[in-house]
């Protein structure tokens, strides 16, 4: 099976360094939140305004970062933004023992780590395709999918109960010490680049941090789905806060049972990144990219009908499965599809402009449908934001453009450890 083969140590190493960073951060979810929440007093307002300027100022300060890591070795890169997170995040639980942890310093920690997540993700695709033939890159991505879904399945409940048992920044601990690990994984990977970077000037020039938008806005198959993306992903995300308080506040719902209509349908993201190579492999990618494009529009809107009780929670639940199983293929295909159209000198900036230009819609958006909940309800923000997903399919591409734009031919006889 294509989705079972060895992709070889060396991505062995990325893949295993991968999981253990992935599974820290879904221990940790919403711990800053918490934190706020139970160590800090903070309210309403403070825990928006964390949720939605960390990242955004974070993509910010992210851009320049772009046109520095794409003329520099990526596996250095991907080393040092493991030990910032590592850092900057071991000084919450430090400055939680000393009695000095403040709000300010969770926001210029989660811009920080905002920041190099960014950045090491952008250098992380450029490594990847740098290491695996062009065929061998759905496969890769589609493991990516599956960690994270598992992740996303265990952590959180994992994570709540380790908070309740040892403290607020428990997980947070946990976190920052799976990023040291991923970077001790990352090392053993070795020197794995074959297109070394040109030196070039430390500081970029104004129009190199543009570059990756300019690639994606001038693609006729990225520009689409960029755009796409970043409605679907942003209204999906901003529904989230309203959909907790409907499910906790108005139906009275345990957080055990909120955490659990989330993790169990995760179990749809395994689903789909196994599924992924093989429908591509029968059906293309973009037939692929635009089937499950609509039908992940399709989903969220059922959030707005979701009532009391055991068949409540069912609701959820098949709603959640059905979006993240039909997410659990579009990714690793559009990931796939966008490091094939990205010529191997753009990669990181064009994988820093799209992940800035997400967190920082992601964060607006959020931000204002916390206000509609604030003025009508939490029903009704999830029924707009329902709504207007499905409208996001008429943003993905109409046309099938079987070249990549950015496609370059496998170099001859370079083969993948053990592929």
């Amino acid at each position: 099976m294509a989705g079972r083969r060895s992709l070889g140590r060396r991505f062995g190493w990325l893949w295993g360094a991968y999981a253990v960073s992935t599974a820290g951060t879904w221990l940790a979810f919403d711990a800053f939140a918490l934190i706020a929440v139970l160590a800090l007093d903070a309210g309403p307002t403070q825990v928006s305004l964390l949720a939605a300027v960390g990242p955004a100022v974070g993509a910010a300060v992210s851009v320049p970062l772009g046109p520095w890591v794409e003329i520099r070795r990526k596996r250095p890169v991907m080393m040092t933004a493991d030990l910032v997170r590592c850092v900057v995040l071991l000084s919450v639980p430090v400055a939680f023992a000393l009695g000095r942890l403040g709000f300010g310093q969770l926001l210029l920690v989660s811009v920080a780590v905002a920041a190099a997540d960014i950045t090491f993700n952008a250098a992380a695709g450029a490594f990847l395709k740098d290491l695996l033939p062009r065929q061998d890159l759905l496969v890769a991505n589609g493991r990516f999918e599956a960690t994270t879904w598992t992740a996303g399945m265990v952590g959180p409940p994992l994570g709540g109960a380790a908070i309740g048992l040892l403290g607020p920044v428990t997980t947070v601990v946990a976190d920052a010490v799976s990023y040291l690990v991923s970077a001790f994984g990352i090392r053993a990977i070795g020197d794995a680049e074959k297109h070394v970077p040109r030196p070039g000037p430390v500081v970029p020039r104004a129009g190199g941090l543009l570059e990756g938008w300019r690639h994606i806005l001038a693609d006729p198959v990225l520009r689409p789905l960029f755009f796409n993306s970043l409605l679907v992903n942003s209204l999906i995300m901003a529904a989230s806060p309203p959909l907790l308080i409907l499910m906790v506040d108005d139906l009275h719902f345990a957080p055990w049972q909120y955490a659990l209509a989330f993790a169990l349908p995760c179990t749809g993201g395994l689903l789909g990144s196994r599924l992924a190579p093989r429908l591509v492999a029968r059906h293309g990618r973009y037939r692929v990219l635009l089937t499950t494009g609509v039908l992940r529009a399709c989903w969220p809107v059922g959030l707005a009908f979701t009532g009391p009780g055991a068949p409540g929670l069912a609701w959820v639940m098949a709603v959640e499965f059905g979006l993240i199983t039909c997410c659990g293929v579009f990714n690793p295909v559009l990931a796939t599809h966008r490091l094939d159209r990205t010529p191997t000198g753009r990669v990181t900036r064009t994988l820093s402009a799209w992940s800035a230009g997400g967190k920082a819609t992601t964060a607006a958006v959020t931000a204002l449908w916390g206000v509609l909940a604030a003025w009508t309800t939490p029903r009704t923000a999830l029924a707009v934001a329902g709504a207007l997903l499905l409208v996001t399919p008429l943003l993905l591409p109409r046309r099938d453009h079987a070249t990549g734009a950015g496609h370059e031919p496998a170099p001859v006889g370079v083969e993948s450890d053990g592929g």
